[in-house]
């Protein structure tokens, strides 16, 4: 753990928190900058200023100041062998007192000093107290308010007829009861400019994604005159783009799309080095796509969420994909959550209401029996009976019908699609405990996920923090299987016995961090005989790789997994996964790589493993959330294993990632 870090400029309250280590010496030394350039004496405003600044390195794009006196410790500050300082404890300022000198503040006002305003204050409304923005971040959120109105002013123009016609063709294996939430997908991509399809693991989102990209082809090539559709496809890291252009191509042929290539955010709108704007892509220089498909939009801060809206043009569709329960950025904002939870931005779609009119005109808005139409405070999380990965509710309509309202979406939902918004909530990835555990936490019930974990089973067990002997195991034989197809230059093998554990950790260092468990994990395989062949060995059979950095040329990128497998000719190969084939490459390719037995579970997004060991830290962390526990959970297919405490997992499922932001209120 590092100690605290004290700025020797902070005086007052700022010296106070410091210590404490609510704020860092970064924070501090940002506010008291800002004061000097504004000429802002006031001990409130320089305090709120570093609050601010302390927000945004926590991932929100602003403070609440009302719940500022809910700030926490920081996770990165600790005192060395120094009990804890409780944050109530520590002489808050009254949020009113501090909101009076920010209206003053010529940090906000402007003032002799120039024209320089780095903060923003958004006074309350009927959705909420007052927030303090860092300008920067003001201005980038306003940006995407205005680009989500402006693209919701109007609607593409369609034939209907067609694309029901394509709805039915591509959606023909839909039986069943019930709307079938990814054909209702692939109607709002085609009625909006701007559509987010939302859903957990396994709901079939690249499934969908790729009949969306088919029904808009379709209707492109029923205009003759018009040049083919121009398709993007990106996401947020280089190991996601790969997944998700694989995923794509191996439906091309079935679907009839053309080869399509996925690259990263920054690769899409075009990263410059060294010049003055950031992108090549931009308001003034648009992209020349007719589609963009973002893919993992979970993982998209704000800033990079502006960027890209601002380059489109206003008759691009956009398709968002993404859970917007797992982690969010790790740079401030979480975009993909905001707009879920958020106002209904846009005016209603006649050719959307036609699709989903049944063939007699029905066009009802009731709740089927089970399904909540929601209440209280959190509409991200509203109808979680029926959006609950374990429960799904209906496969599907039958292949000669249009989408239907029926009785089978809630008036929440209809509100949702309206915007453009859709979650998909079959699961076919997973079931039985493991998805009723997901479920649990999600809602925020921890009595239910206790009594999950503690009656155990074939899916799910909980070990106390010394309780290694299972997790032990499974390290062994998944090392021990690894070993032996590598030796065998088996690379499908090896990769598949790779992905058979993970070892998850919500800390890097300390007792309950990667460095430690990653270095046991490596202690137990070596004594199990899947270690180097001799102490000067660099690579071996067998041994897993975590890339760290992007090579877009070698194909290799950053959050890539791998082993080394031996050639028939002696020679060593790293081993990549790559759709149903893996890519091999030399090892002295990589741009970074390490061993890996153990990762954060923010390293885990995206990727699935057969069982998962999740290591809780003390309920003390801040780290230990709610969304990283169901974002750990959500990594397994078949067993979920939770070493730690109840009381941590309770700490866990009581505990929100506290990210403000202003989208989620109306403008």
């Amino acid at each position: 753990m590092t100690s605290i870090q004290v700025a020797q400029r902070g005086t007052g309250l700022l010296r106070v928190f410091n210590e404490a280590g609510v704020l860092s010496a970064a924070d501090v030394h940002v506010a008291v900058r800002l004061g000097r350039l504004g000429r802002e004496d006031s001990e409130d405003v320089l305090f709120a200023a570093a609050l601010a600044v302390r927000a945004v390195r926590s991932g929100s794009v602003c403070l609440e100041l009302a719940r500022m006196r809910e700030i926490g410790v920081d996770a990165d500050e600790s005192r060395d062998g120094a009990p804890g300082v409780d944050p109530a404890t520590l002489p808050w300022p009254e949020t009113d007192r501090v909101l009076t000198a920010l209206r003053a503040s010529p940090l906000v006002q402007g003032g002799q000093a120039g024209p320089l305003r780095p903060l923003r204050v958004v006074e309350a409304d009927a959705d909420g107290g007052a927030l303090l923005y860092l300008d920067r971040y003001y201005q980038q959120e306003q940006t995407l308010r205005r680009a989500l109105v402006e693209r919701g002013a109007d609607h593409p123009v369609i034939d209907t007829a067609l694309v029901r016609a394509e709805l039915d063709r591509l959606f023909a294996d839909s039986l069943g009861e019930g709307p079938d939430r990814q054909r209702l997908a692939a109607a709002l991509a085609a009625t909006h400019w701007t559509t987010v399809v939302a859903g957990g693991p396994g709901t079939g989102k690249t499934h969908t994604i790729a009949r969306i990209l088919a029904l808009l082809t379709a209707h492109r090539r029923a205009t003759p005159k018009l040049a083919a559709l121009r398709i993007a496809l990106a996401a947020p890291t280089g190991k996601a783009a790969a997944r998700l252009q694989e995923a794509v191509r191996d439906q091309a042929a079935e679907l009839g799309l053309p080869e399509l290539t996925a690259s990263t955010l920054h690769r899409l709108l075009g990263w410059q080095r060294g010049r003055t704007t950031r992108f090549r892509h931009h308001a003034h220089n648009r992209l020349p796509y007719d589609v963009v498909v973002v893919d993992e939009t979970s993982m998209v801060s704000l800033t990079m969420m502006s960027h890209l809206f601002s380059a489109l043009r206003p008759d691009t569709r956009l398709i968002l994909v993404g859970d917007p329960d797992q982690l969010a950025s790790v740079d401030a904002g979480a975009v993909l959550a905001d707009l879920v939870a958020g106002p209904v931005v846009g005016v209603p779609n006649p050719a959307l209401r036609e699709l989903l009119t049944s063939d007699t005109g029905s066009a009802s808005t009731g709740t089927r029996a089970g399904e909540e139409t929601g209440s209280g405070s959190d509409p991200a999380v509203v109808t979680e009976a029926a959006d609950g990965i374990s429960t799904g509710d209906g496969s599907g309509m039958s292949a000669n019908s249009s989408v239907r309202e029926g009785d089978s979406l809630s008036a929440l939902e209809m509100r949702r699609l309206r915007g453009g918004i859709v979650r998909l909530t079959r699961g076919r990835r997973f079931g039985g405990r493991i998805a009723d555990l997901a479920v649990a936490v999600r809602a925020g019930d921890a009595d239910a996920a206790l009594a999950i974990l503690r009656a155990g089973g074939d899916d799910v067990s909980l070990c106390g923090p010394d309780d290694i002997r299972a997790v032990r195991a499974d390290v062994t034989t998944a090392a021990l299987a690894v070993t032996e197809a590598a030796q065998a230059g088996d690379a499908v093998g090896a990769l598949a016995a790779l992905e058979s554990h993970r070892l998850l950790c919500a800390h890097r260092q300390g007792p309950f961090g990667v460095e430690r468990w990653d270095r046991m994990a490596a202690e137990w395989a070596a004594a199990g005989g899947a270690g180097p062949e001799g102490p000067q060995a660099v690579w071996y059979p067998g041994q897993p790789l975590l890339v760290t950095a992007n090579d877009h040329e070698a194909r290799i990128y950053n959050g890539d997994t791998g082993v080394i497998i031996r050639r028939p000719d002696g020679s060593l190969r790293a081993a990549l996964q790559r759709g149903s084939e893996p890519y091999l490459v030399h090892p002295t390719q990589f741009p970074s790589v390490v061993t890996v037995f153990a990762m954060t579970i923010h390293r885990s997004q995206g990727s699935q493993y057969d069982t998962v060991s999740v290591v809780l830290p003390e309920p003390e962390s801040t780290l230990l959330t709610r969304e990283l526990l169901y974002t750990a959970i959500t990594r397994a297919r078949t067993h979920v294993r939770v070493i730690g405490t109840e009381d941590a997992i309770r700490a866990a499922i009581a505990r929100r990632v506290l990210r403000a932001s202003g989208l989620t209120r109306n403008p």
